[in-house]
């Protein structure tokens, strides 16, 4: 990406009565696609197998919640113009570096899987080496991150990537025949409501707006000069179909492995249970199809990752913005050396990771709900913030806050 954002593209599409631009739709589906990584994949294909058709009540109520959270931060952050940690040092001094410095750590921790996804996905597509092959994917990334003129086709391709992951999803969840009926039903109406269920939401929830992810989009449509309360309306439908977009690639992923558990297979018992369950839905095409639905997740996930943690530090001295390619570079060179050397994310920077990520959630948004509730006059230019906008924040920070607690129990494992 160039050292200066660059003019919005001219491609628009029509959402409601909105028009949005293929910049908003960048926005749009880098939020999303950013959610949908290798982690995302292994977690639905984990609690599909465990909770069968139950688990269609968590995606539900996990939807609901990233859509608050979401709505909050994105009108916040694009209203006020301004990235968050820049918002975060305007309301507490210091807080906005404090923010950076634990999504920077984060991002870079959960690139290691990302990178290491990416020479999955391509192993098993077409048999390459997969340390070859992330070598290729990371180059690949860098390329289109740091180079001036393919970042300007940035928007375009994030939203092929995510149009792909949809379709090829789509038909393995078709050809699978999951019970579409039963999932529908206990969406709404679940058999069972235990401490299993509750605890597929929340790690759903945390894997979906956790950490850097909730940032991506709203961080990208202020570089490509969509902010301001002029566009409120556009900034707001987009948040939300951003959601939509990430709660539809979980929902055919759910249907596609339901099918295959509901007929017996089980799927936890192989080495990589996500590809079994696609290998016994489509056979040898599936498989296949699943290495290319990885690769796109995991390199859509690397660019998101870099953009969105780079996009943290570089406001803070303009030598940064000015060495932003150079940064993204390092960035994603450092989790391609750490895959290389040990073939995963060491287990103990994973956790420690994973635990900062729950506590960025409640923090940033906190921040966030004070600027809509005390700061709008000055922040927000004077923006009316709805009230029930607030206390339907609140309600979700509230659960974020269990969150965090309950992820830092992960340090406290580290030193036991």
């Amino acid at each position: 990406m160039g050292e200066a954002p660059h003019a919005p593209t001219k491609v628009r599409l029509r959402v409601g009565r909105i028009t949005v631009s293929s910049s908003l739709l960048g926005a749009m589906f880098l939020m999303a696609i950013s959610a949908v990584g290798p982690g995302f994949i292994a977690q639905t294909t984990t609690f599909t197998a465990q909770l069968g058709a139950t688990f269609a009540f968590a995606i539900f109520l996990s939807i609901l919640v990233d859509i608050a959270v979401q709505l909050n931060i994105w009108r916040v952050v694009g209203v006020a113009n301004m990235r968050a940690q820049d918002l975060a040092n305007r309301v507490l001094p210091g807080a906005g570096y404090l923010l950076a410095a634990l999504i920077l750590f984060g991002g870079l921790v959960f690139n290691v899987g990302n990178i290491a996804g990416t020479g999955l996905g391509l192993n098993a597509m077409l048999g390459m080496d997969a340390r070859i092959a992330a070598v290729l994917s990371a180059a690949l990334a860098v390329v289109i991150l740091a180079v001036k003129s393919l970042g300007v086709a940035l928007d375009r391709i994030l939203v092929g990537l995510g149009v792909l992951m949809i379709l090829l999803t789509l038909y393995v969840a078709i050809v699978s025949q999951p019970p579409v009926g039963e999932a529908l039903r206990q969406s709404v109406m679940p058999e069972t409501l235990g401490t299993d269920v509750f605890l597929a939401t929340v790690t759903i929830i945390g894997g979906t707006i956790g950490g850097y992810i909730t940032y991506a989009g709203a961080h990208r449509l202020i570089e490509n000069g969509q902010g301001g309360k002029e566009n409120v309306s556009a900034i707001t439908k987009t948040s939300v179909t951003g959601i939509l977009v990430t709660g539809l690639i979980r929902v055919l992923l759910f249907l596609a492995i339901l099918g295959v558990v509901a007929g017996g297979v089980a799927v936890m018992e192989a080495d990589n249970p996500p590809a079994e369950a696609f290998h016994q839905a489509a056979g040898e095409v599936g498989l296949r199809l699943f290495g290319l639905i990885m690769w796109a997740a995991a390199v859509s996930s690397v660019i998101g990752a870099a953009y969105t943690s780079i996009s943290f530090v570089t406001t803070f001295h303009p030598l940064l913005e000015k060495w932003r390619g150079s940064l993204v570079t390092t960035f994603i060179g450092i989790s391609l050396a750490v895959f290389l050397v040990s073939g995963q994310a060491p287990d103990t920077l994973l956790v420690l990771a994973g635990a900062l990520n729950g506590v960025i959630l409640p923090v940033g948004l906190g921040i966030m709900l004070w600027v809509a509730a005390r700061r709008s006059h000055d922040l927000l230019h004077g923006y009316r913030y709805p009230k029930w906008l607030v206390v339907i924040g609140v309600a979700a920070w509230a659960l974020t806050v269990f969150m965090a607690l309950q992820s830092l129990g992960g340090i406290a494992e580290l030193w036991q």
